[in-house]
């Protein structure tokens, strides 16, 4: 046996053999297997008296068999990674050779090429030399399999027995430089558990699974494209894996499988933390958006940002004619000039580096490009900066909004989408007040003009959603910085929750939003289930491996709650076209009143006192209450 091995492995460490000799050994099995028909049929001594006659023949029927050989390619595979399709090829082959045998000896008597080998003779030949050509080839397949290939790979099971599991394990299956040897497929149907498919074992997804995988030897498991979203809602399935240390393996989102085209092994890719978390996959109308954006202006505020980076890329697929990006931080904007310039050199870019709350240089900016869409991203947003910082939050978040908005009445955008938060809803922090006040500002001037109290056509709409996930300063960079430095994880409070989603199926729904919205709606997005944030935690510490790792919990910071509200406790949504969107119904104000309490805020702020600005803040927005926040004290 081991003589055997060391040959095998001698030859797998070969590249694949030429193609002649693939030809030669399909020859000498064709004479070989003439040989063996006419024995079986004749007998030994007849066999022998024949043998040269019988050789001759033998070899002009090879040359019938090269054509076809030739017609089929048999010899272009690579033997041991043989599939049904080589076979397939193989029996094609022969059988044509066998009709051109037969047709030989129509046209010529036995005579004239000293043969005595007749019909059945050439039949059981055919036979023979297929189920030898296959033998030999599957033979060869499984000695590298079995003996070899198991012993340079990883051991794996494939969740999905459908299309998606058997294109992987056929892409694995046929790949010289796999790393995986498949051990078994996984299931969550019962008529298919227990089950052979493609030679391996199908096992029930249940409890026992991680422990079936360790018997087997398989600590990894590749999870099919077509199961992807199952996979993120079974968390009982993720945490027993992961608790486990079985790896998972799953081909990113954005590399979406169209469960037709083949699928390859390089692009499988170890999961994070927030590829697990349990969400839908969001589908946009792609014409309303394209019929929208097609040709247009465009301006992006913000465009720098982690949102505002992401609306840049999806917009500049719609190919609009010019595209206005804004945003005050000059390397980020320098690198998203780059970006343009090479990835989309067709479309007009304009970088503009600029502070929305200055009102000269927007002024300008608008009259010069007068943008048909606005798509708002601008906003200081960091909970904790912002509560140290009340007049910034009023002048970079309120004013700068105000002043966009105001001037996209003035130069006739059509349409002006703001991107908020559901820090909004019931805020209990500065920076989700700041935001309420954008959102009442730009509903009542949307009412406002349709009410013809304001000159202008724009149609103002609100998308307001939660964390979005590998945005600047959110939890999860942070975490990974932790864990590269060996901890511990901090998280304020065992017992915190947040939505999350990600940045492009957030900016899929802005999109989508703006598509849609006729002016004056707040657009809720539905976020899913929410995530605690200790959870979150440790599956980052198991799923990078880490020993010893531990979390900190270092409590709420100033102006943070436990539980994001997506809607006011007063407020219903009604449903839109599309399952991930509703529309908030919220209390209305007059736009001349809340004009003048932003102005007035506004001029507070520039007295400086984080007191004063803060008070006329939550006299604006009466359901802001302060959370573990020096401000709670003007809620007494």
């Amino acid at each position: 046996m081991k003589s055997i091995k060391y040959i095998a492995q001698w030859y797998f460490s070969r590249r694949a053999f030429p193609y002649w000799s693939i030809l030669l050994m399909d020859c000498a099995i064709i004479i070989l297997s003439g040989l063996l028909a006419f024995f079986i049929n004749h007998g030994a001594a007849e066999t022998y008296r024949q043998l040269m006659p019988l050789l001759a023949t033998l070899g002009i029927y090879t040359l019938l068999f090269l054509v076809s050989f030739r017609i089929f390619r048999t010899y272009a595979g690579i033997v041991r990674f043989s599939s049904f399709i080589d076979l397939r090829r193989i029996g094609l082959a022969v059988s044509v050779g066998i009709v051109l045998v037969m047709l030989l000896q129509t046209i010529f008597s036995f005579d004239h090429i000293h043969t005595a080998i007749n019909v059945k003779d050439v039949l059981m030949m055919g036979f023979l030399a297929i189920i030898l050509m296959w033998s030999i080839r599957i033979w060869v397949k499984a000695l590298y399999d079995g003996t070899l290939r198991s012993d340079r790979k990883t051991n794996v099971f494939i969740y999905g027995v459908r299309q998606g599991g058997v294109a992987l394990a056929k892409s694995i299956n046929s790949r010289i430089d796999s790393p995986y040897h498949i051990i078994g497929f996984v299931t969550d149907c019962d008529d298919v558990a227990h089950k052979d498919l493609m030679g391996i074992k199908v096992y029930r997804n249940d409890a026992e699974l991680p422990a079936v995988m360790k018997k087997h030897s398989a600590d990894t498991i590749i999870v099919s494209p077509l199961k992807t979203d199952k996979f993120r809602r079974n968390q009982e399935m993720i945490d027993g894996l992961i608790d486990n240390n079985i790896n998972i393996l799953m081909i990113p989102d954005y590399q979406e499988w169209d469960g037709k085209s083949d699928l390859n092994v390089s692009q499988l890719k170890p999961v994070n933390a927030e590829d697990l978390l349990p969400r839908d996959k969001i589908e946009i109308d792609m014409q309303a958006a394209a019929d929208l954006l097609s040709g247009r202006r465009i301006m992006i505020t913000g465009a720098a940002g982690s949102i505002g980076s992401e609306m840049v890329r999806q917009i500049a697929a719609y190919e609009p004619a010019e595209l206005i990006l804004v945003d005050q931080a000059e390397t980020p904007m320098h690198d998203i000039r780059l970006m343009m310039h090479k990835d989309w050199p067709a479309i007009k870019a304009m970088t503009i580096v600029a502070d929305i709350s200055n009102r000269e240089r927007m002024e300008q900016i608008f009259s010069e490009y007068k943008p048909e869409y606005v798509f708002h991203a601008a906003a200081y947003k960091h909970v904790p900066m912002m509560e140290d910082n009340p007049y910034e939050s009023i002048e970079n978040n309120v004013n700068g909004t105000c002043i966009i908005a105001d001037l996209a009445v003035k130069y006739g955008t059509r349409k002006f989408v703001m991107v908020s938060t559901d820090k909004a809803v019931n805020p209990t922090n500065v920076m989700g007040c700041s935001k309420r006040i954008c959102e009442i500002y730009v509903q009542s001037l949307d009412k406002a003009i349709k009410e013809g109290k304001v000159k202008g056509s724009t149609q103002f709409v609100t998308t307001r959603f939660g964390n979005v996930l590998g945005s600047n300063g959110s939890v999860i960079p942070l975490f990974k910085e932790q864990l590269k430095n060996g901890g511990p994880i901090t998280v304020t409070h065992p017992d915190i929750i947040r939505f999350f989603m990600l940045i492009p199926e957030a900016c899929k729904l802005v999109i989508e939003a703006g598509t849609m919205g006729n002016g004056g709606e707040i657009y809720v997005f539905d976020m899913g289930k929410p995530v605690r944030i200790a959870d979150l935690a440790e599956r980052m510490i198991k799923l990078s491996g880490a020993k010893g790792i531990k979390i900190e919990y270092t409590g709420l910071r100033e102006g943070e709650k436990l539980y994001e509200e997506v809607l006011n406790d007063a407020e219903i949504t009604l449903p839109t076209f599309h399952p991930k969107i509703k529309i908030a119904k919220v209390r209305e104000y007059d736009y001349d009143n809340i004009r003048r309490e932003i102005d007035d805020l506004i001029e507070k702020a520039h007295t400086g006192d984080d007191m004063t600005i803060v008070a006329k803040m939550k006299s604006i927005v009466v359901e802001f209450k302060s959370q573990h926040s020096r401000f709670e004290i003007l809620d007494k």
